[in-house]
């Protein structure tokens, strides 16, 4: 199997903001908002050697399932949004493209400027 990056967010409107963004094929997942260390490894079963990135809001929720993450995926490589946009939805494109450049994803070069 060719092994994608594998970019996990909280929900359908993260993934939609970020593919718009993206410019190379990047497995998006959505947590939904909650999940449990079980359903995490049920959801990754099938990416377990391919690089993953958990981008998640800055808000309660986003941080326990960052905590999560941390604990059950060390080598997960965590994306940052700024706390003033909360989250990864109402970030701006610009910066969302910033952030995800920062980490080698190719990006759409209009929302660099």
């Amino acid at each position: 199997m060719d092994c994608p990056k594998i970019l996990i967010v909280e929900g359908g409107s993260d993934r939609k903001r970020l593919q718009k963004v993206l410019a190379e094929p990047v497995e998006i997942i959505c947590t939904n908002g909650t999940v449990s260390p079980y359903r995490i490894d049920e959801m990754l079963m099938p990416y377990e050697d391919c690089d993953l990135f958990v981008f998640l809001d800055a808000d309660e929720s986003g941080e326990k399932i960052r905590t999560l993450f941390k604990r059950d995926y060390p080598e997960a490589i965590h994306l940052y949004t700024e706390r003033v946009y909360r989250q990864v939805e109402t970030t701006p494109y610009r910066v969302l493209a910033a952030i995800l450049l920062s980490e080698n994803f190719d990006v759409h070069p209009e929302f660099l400027l």
